[in-house]
């Protein structure tokens, strides 16, 4: 998703505000990074389909279209990584914006390092992947690490990055206990800033997406530990 023209990742920087336009902009640039603005929410979402940025840095409330609506109208069309801004302190403002589909989210007022911090280590597990493997076939499940698709009753499961990865990892352990410090481990690395909260967000999206198909729940909650994955393999 890279400029044809320089190897350096695009970051998309959707806010109406000046001042974290430009500082978000003068940090990121000199960390390195290709930095493309936007002011409101149509804006936003035209030049993320246009230029297909690496990332893409989204406020919540933002003029004409809030950041709620562009991820899930991204995510009818695009896997791009979505680290959202939020000047709000409400932890369900965080959750709802990971249940449209962000992947990681900042609440403002933030520090500019932290902020490149933040990009830094979602792109490095973007670069990171390691997800190459045989086809995986389980009851009611196929996982293909190798095209990062998994299918429900044949049915293609439309699965952001970050639960693709989730389920991955579930997988890959059947029937074994993964605790939410090993999911953050193996999906978001060692450089996650978050809480495990996230992990919570990201199953429950993961069973409501499967059960929709299989009617099934396949990831199981082993109360006051972690997650297993319990579809029998075929």
């Amino acid at each position: 998703m890279q400029d044809e023209l320089t190897n350096q990742p695009t970051i998309l920087v959707i806010d109406d505000e000046a001042s974290i336009r430009n500082v978000a902009k003068a940090y990121l640039e000199h960390a390195g990074y290709r930095v493309l603005c936007a002011t409101t929410g149509p804006e936003g979402l035209q030049m993320a389909l246009d230029h297909q940025p690496d990332l893409i840095v989204l406020d919540l409330m933002l003029p004409g279209m809030d950041g709620m609506e562009i991820t899930a109208r991204l995510r009818e069309r695009s896997d791009v990584y979505i680290l959202m801004l939020t000047a709000r302190s409400d932890e369900m403002d965080r959750v709802a914006g990971l249940r449209v589909g962000a992947d990681d989210y900042l609440t403002k007022p933030f520090s500019p390092r932290e902020l490149v911090a933040r990009v830094e280590a979602i792109l490095r597990r973007q670069r990171g992947k390691t997800t190459k493997g045989s086809l995986m076939r389980f009851a009611h499940l196929e996982i293909d690490p190798d095209a990062r698709e998994a299918r429900a009753a044949g049915q293609l499961l439309d699965l952001t990055p970050t639960e693709f990865d989730l389920l991955l990892a579930l997988a890959r352990n059947h029937n074994r206990v993964l605790s939410r410090e090993d999911l953050i481990d193996k999906v978001w690395g060692a450089d996650f800033y978050g809480t495990d909260r996230v992990v919570d967000v990201y199953i429950s999206q993961l069973r409501r997406k499967i059960e929709a198909v299989t009617g099934e729940n396949v990831i199981r909650t082993a109360r006051g530990v972690g997650y297993r994955f319990v579809d029998p393999p075929r």
